[in-house]
This record gives structure tokens, C-alpha cells and sequence, in this order.
């Protein structure tokens, strides 16, 4: 675990007390706080390299901006940093409560209003072009604005594909499941809520939330994975449940299960360490796109809306086919829009007890 000295001064220094610049956003209801001035705390030559060292050096900082006092079980962030290839915009790596991640739709689009609105970056109405890089890869951003409100983002993500469809894996209490194994952006296992007996209704989350940990541990135990091209993105890093939605006009429902860590496959009273993803899940929307378009259940150019456990959505498209090394894969976007919820200068003092925040059972499982 990094220590908190790795990013706050030092007792010497002429202050003991550092600020923390953060612009909170959510995106379809996700909760995304966007870390403005830490950029300089990241070294690498590449987003893989600066994904590595925040996992090996900031990980007190995830844990101090994302628990209590300063954060909740639902929060993830964004780390704003200097762009590494050509003619990019900014770079980001992500914070969610199980660790660092390479990639995430809707973090990207908390990124992309907060930098716009801000004027941190420059702005074109009515649609500014931006390039972000990410430790998955490069991605194009089309942010529409308007009086200088951003109101869509959309997202021409990277390549997506399958690794498996239909594959069995045995789960303790549930039995065979039939799981997609899929990348967006980041692995994911997906699996339809009817074959855990589940139905996606809020009244059922806490139910949703221990099968879908149980499917991750198994999965991630079960089934290693590695990306054919980035091969520091070698784990299974989200699980997805989902099923159809009652909702006019919306191609599925879905139920994203945040890890919160310390969940243990033979321990099953620690199956509940984890939270919704209040958004539709950009990356995870992008990895079921790829499988739906491998049975033939989604053209290319076909609009895809995806719906949250929270009723919101994002759209996604395909918008060409491509290869990721041996495997086919598919090049997907994805579209939906931020709003941001406030501006915030965070303080940590050198005598703080929690300097990595702390969680309860009572609200984290």
C-alpha cells in the first residue's frame, strides 16, 4: 500500500496541509469526481506505465478521495493528465473502488464536462473534437456544447471484441450460468439475470449485488483473460448482469456491480461488497455490443440504448468491424451526457487518523 506521504507534503514542508482540486460530475446518474491538479503525482513514458504506478504508488490516494469522509461506496474519479501521444488533448486514468482501470465510458464523459465547462481545454461550439489518451488506448470525443454547456459527449471508444460466448462456470448457490466474457475497454464476464433467478429491479438489488460478486470471483478464478495487444490489462475487472427492459425504446437493461473490496468466494457473508453502477456502464455497454453482434443480434450502424438500473441511458452504435490481434472485433461508440454537481477543494491535514479513509459495514457491505 503507498503511503500518504507519496502524495501530501511532508511535515518539513511550509505547510502540513494539502488541497485536493476536484470537479464532481455525474454521467447518467454515475457519480464521477474528476481530480484536476494531481497530474504531476503520475509518472511513464505511457498510459500503461502511468496506470502501473498509480496501482503500485497512489493507491492511498484512490482510497482517500473515494471512502469516507470524502467519498461513498458509488463514487469513481478520473485523474486528468498530460496527453502522451501527438496531437491528444489529455489523458486520464481511472479510480473506481476496487482499484485502478484502464478505461470507462462514463468516467470519461465526467472528464470531458468537467474540462469543457471549465474552459480548461479549448472549446468549439457547437461540437469540440478532442482526443483522450487511456491506458486501453487512443479514443475520439465529440462533445456537443452549447452556451457553454455540454450537452452529449459521445465516444468513439476502442476496438471491442469476445472472448468467449456462452461459456459455463460453475457458481456456488447458483449453479451453471452461461457467461459472455467481452471487452470494452475492460474485461467483463456478463451473464443474463434470469439464469441467477434474478429479474433487474431496484427491489432486487441487494440480491444483484451478491450474485454478481459471486460470478466476478468465479470468473476471475475460473477464466484468466489478457488483451492481445495490451498485456498489462490481464484481469477480469467488472461483472454485468443483464435482461430486457420494459421501457419504450430501449434495446436491454443492465446492472453493473462496483466491487468495494474484500468480498471472498469462500466466505459467502462477504458476498454484498460491492454497489450498482448508477449509469448504463459505457465500457461494459461497448463489451455487449461486441457479443450481441457476434450472435447477429446487432447490425452495424443499428442504435443500441442501454438502461441503468436508475432508468437512464446511453446509445451505442458500431460503427466498423476491425481485428485485435488473432480475434475479431468490433469499433464501437457510445453516447450520454454529464452534469456537473460541484466544485470542491479537499483537505488533508497531517494529522488526520483517516489519511486513506476508512469504510463501515454499514453502507459498504
Amino acid at each position: 500500500m503507498a503511503q500518504p506521504s507519496r502524495y501530501r507534503q511532508t511535515e518539513n514542508s511550509m505547510t502540513s496541509r494539502q488541497t485536493i482540486t476536484a470537479i464532481d460530475v455525474h454521467a447518467a446518474g454515475e457519480p464521477g469526481r474528476v481530480l484536476m491538479g494531481s497530474h504531476l503525482l503520475v509518472k511513464g513514458a505511457d498510459m500503461a506505465e502511468k496506470l502501473r504506478y498509480c496501482q503500485e504508488n497512489l493507491d492511498g490516494l484512490r482510497r482517500l478521495m473515494l471512502r469516507e469522509p470524502r467519498g461513498y461506496p458509488a463514487l469513481c474519479g478520473v485523474l486528468v493528465l498530460p496527453p502522451v501521444n501527438p496531437g491528444s488533448d489529455f489523458g486520464m486514468i481511472v479510480l473506481e473502488q476496487g482499484g485502478f482501470a484502464p478505461m470507462s465510458g462514463a468516467n470519461l464523459i465526467c472528464a470531458v464536462t468537467a474540462l469543457v465547462e471549465t474552459k480548461t481545454l479549448a472549446v468549439t461550439e457547437p461540437v469540440t473534437h478532442l482526443r483522450v489518451d487511456t491506458a486501453a488506448g487512443l479514443v475520439e470525443v465529440r462533445a456537443e456544447v452549447a452556451d457553454g454547456r455540454v450537452t452529449n459527449v459521445t465516444v468513439d471508444n476502442v476496438p471491442a471484441f469476445v472472448v468467449a460466448l456462452g461459456h459455463e462456470l460453475e457458481l456456488p448457490e447458483y449453479g451453471r450460468v452461461p457467461v459472455d466474457i467481452v471487452f470494452g475497454g475492460q474485461f467483463y464476464v456478463q451473464a443474463p439475470a434470469e439464469a441467477l433467478g434474478l429479474k433487474l429491479q431496484s427491489s432486487a438489488a441487494q440480491e444483484i449485488i451478491r450474485a454478481a460478486t459471486v460470478l466476478h470471483l468465479v470468473a476471475q478464478r475460473d477464466f484468466p483473460v489478457l488483451h492481445p495487444l495490451l498485456p498489462n490489462i490481464n484481469q477480469i475487472g467488472l461483472p454485468m448482469l443483464y435482461g430486457p427492459s420494459d421501457s419504450p425504446g430501449v434495446g436491454g437493461r443492465n446492472a453493473v456491480v462496483l466491487p468495494t473490496g474484500g468480498a471472498d468466494l469462500a466466505d459467502p457473508l462477504t458476498w454484498d461488497k460491492g454497489t450498482l453502477d448508477r449509469s448504463p456502464c459505457g465500457t461494459g455497454t461497448c463489451g455487449r455490443m461486441a457479443a450481441k453482434h457476434a450472435r447477429g443480434e446487432l447490425e452495424l450502424d443499428e442504435p443500441f440504448v442501454h438502461e441503468s438500473m436508475l432508468g437512464t441511458t446511453f446509445t451505442g452504435r458500431l460503427r466498423g468491424l476491425t481485428r485485435v490481434g488473432e480475434l475479431d472485433g468490433v469499433l464501437p461508440s457510445l453516447s450520454g451526457r454529464g452534469w456537473v454537481t460541484g466544485f470542491h477543494q479537499f483537505v488533508l491535514d497531517a494529522d488526520d487518523p483517516f489519511a486513506e479513509g476508512y469504510t463501515l459495514g454499514d453502507i459498504w457491505g
